[in-house]
């Protein structure tokens, strides 16, 4: 598995995150003032010039107002996966 930032899963989970933000109406200098960073920060990640770790993932996804869990989830099964299953549920065959 590649870590560079030009991955093809990368690049789904970041162009949902846009589309996420330009769907919430919100510019890329509303959420970076939201997260109290430089809207450049915002446009080097939607560039993908630079790559989010995982909490700044879960900021990012508070700021813009959605789900992490429901966007992890989305991108599972757009790369062919099953649909996760909550605790206590068995899985779906």
């Amino acid at each position: 598995m590649s870590k560079s930032i030009y991955d093809e899963e990368y690049r789904r989970l970041i162009d949902a995150l846009r589309s996420a933000r330009q769907g919430a109406g919100l510019t890329q200098q509303q959420v970076a003032d939201r997260l109290g960073r430089p809207q450049s920060f915002v446009a080097k990640v939607e560039g993908y010039e630079r790559r989010l770790d995982v909490v700044e993932f879960l900021h990012l996804c508070r700021a813009i107002g959605i789900d992490a869990s429901a966007m992890i989830d989305k991108l599972k099964v757009e790369a062919g996966g099953r649909p996760p299953t909550r605790m206590g549920e068995a899985p779906k065959m």
